[in-house]
C-alpha cells in the first residue's frame, strides 16, 4: 500500500509539473507572441467600457484627422538588429519642442493608437510629435513583444535621432499610455540625453512580473506561482531577460526626470494601486492625478480639457 501511494504521488507531482511547464509556454505565447491571434484581435477598451460610444466617435475623428497630415517616416535599428518605425509630424510652425509618443499593448501603430494626443500636441501645443511603433508592432520588426525592456532602448535611439534631426536646442518629453507608460519609465533611468526634459506616464504597470501576475489571477483565476517564474525563466533564455528585470518602478527610483502620473480610479486592467506604488518611488519632481470615473486608458477620453489643461501646466513648469 505504501508503495501504491508513493508511486500514486510521484505521479500526482509529474503530471502537476507537466501541466505547470505547459501552462507556462501558454502564458508565454499568449501575451508576449506577436502573432498570437487571439490577442490581436480582444476587445479594445473602445469596446468594452460605458465610455464606448464617446472613445470610438473621438478615435475615428483623430485617425481621420492623421490621414490627412503629412507624415515623415523615419526608421530606426534597435542594438539586436531589429528594423523600428515610426511616423514623425512635424508642428504647423517651426518649434524646438519635440514629444515621442509611446502606444500601449498590442496597438496597431503609434500613428493610430497615439493620433488624439498627438493632434493635441501638434494642434493645441503647437509641437513636433514622433510616434514610434514599438518593436513587434505595426511597422517594426520583432517577434516578441518585451513589456518595455528591450524597448526601453529603442527609445533612447528615438531621442537621439530626433536631436540628429532637428538640432541640439530641441527639448523633449516622452509620453507614454498603458505599456508605453511602462516603457517611458524605463527609459527614464537610461543615459539620455539632458534634451529630454520630462515625462508624461498615463496608466502604466510597475513591472512586467507583476502585470502579468495579476492578469493571470484575473483572468485565468490561476496563482503566481509556479506559473510566472516558469514562463520568466522562458523569456530568460529566449530574450535574455526574466520578467522582474522589466522593472519601471526600480527605474523611477532612480531617475532625476521629472514625472506626471496620470491614472483611472476604474483601471481594471492595470490597477489604480499601481500608480500609487510609482508615485511613492520616485525621489524625482512628480505629479499625480487620479482620474474619476476613468477605465484602462481612457482618462484623456473622460476629461479631455483637464487632462490638456494638467498636461500644459506640468511641461510649463518642467520644461
Amino acid at each position: 500500500m505504501k508503495k501504491i501511494l508513493i508511486i500514486s504521488g510521484s505521479i500526482i507531482v509529474g503530471l502537476l509539473v507537466i501541466i505547470s511547464i505547459c501552462a507556462s509556454f501558454y502564458l508565454y505565447s499568449y501575451a508576449l507572441s506577436r502573432d498570437n491571434s487571439s490577442m490581436n484581435d480582444k476587445p479594445t477598451a473602445d469596446q468594452t467600457t460605458k465610455t464606448a460610444k464617446l472613445a470610438k466617435k473621438n478615435r475615428q475623428e483623430n485617425i481621420a484627422w492623421m490621414e490627412q497630415q503629412r507624415l515623415t517616416k523615419w526608421t530606426e535599428t534597435s542594438a539586436d538588429g531589429l528594423k523600428l518605425v515610426a511616423n514623425y509630424l512635424e508642428a504647423p510652425s517651426p518649434s524646438n519642442t519635440t514629444i515621442i509618443l509611446a502606444h500601449g499593448y498590442r496597438g496597431k501603430s503609434g500613428k493610430v493608437e497615439m493620433a488624439g494626443l498627438a493632434r493635441m500636441y501638434n494642434q493645441k501645443f503647437g509641437y513636433n510629435v514622433l510616434m514610434p511603433d514599438a518593436r513587434a508592432h505595426g511597422e517594426s520588426e520583432g517577434k516578441n513583444i518585451g513589456f518595455g525592456w528591450p524597448e526601453r532602448k529603442d527609445y533612447v535611439q528615438w531621442t537621439n535621432q530626433v536631436l540628429d534631426k532637428n538640432g541640439d536646442d530641441t527639448e523633449i518629453v516622452l509620453h507614454g499610455v498603458s505599456m508605453g507608460s511602462s516603457t517611458v519609465l524605463m527609459t527614464s533611468a537610461e543615459k539620455l540625453p539632458k534634451q529630454v526634459k520630462s515625462i508624461i506616464a498615463d496608466c502604466g504597470y510597475t513591472s512586467m512580473d507583476a502585470e502579468l501576475a495579476y492578469q493571470l489571477k484575473a483572468m485565468f483565476h490561476l496563482p503566481k506561482f509556479p506559473i510566472i517564474p516558469m514562463a520568466s525563466l522562458i523569456n530568460k533564455v529566449k530574450e535574455g531577460f526574466f520578467f522582474s528585470e522589466a522593472s519601471a518602478i526600480n527605474a523611477v527610483a532612480e531617475t532625476d526626470l521629472p514625472i506626471f502620473y496620470i491614472h483611472g480610479d476604474s483601471d481594471a486592467f492595470v490597477p489604480t494601486s499601481m500608480v500609487e506604488e510609482l508615485y511613492d518611488a520616485t525621489k524625482s519632481y512628480k505629479e499625480k492625478w487620479v482620474v474619476k470615473g476613468a477605465e484602462h486608458g481612457q482618462a484623456f477620453t473622460v476629461e479631455p480639457e483637464t487632462y490638456e489643461e494638467k498636461v500644459r501646466q506640468f511641461l510649463t513648469k518642467t520644461m
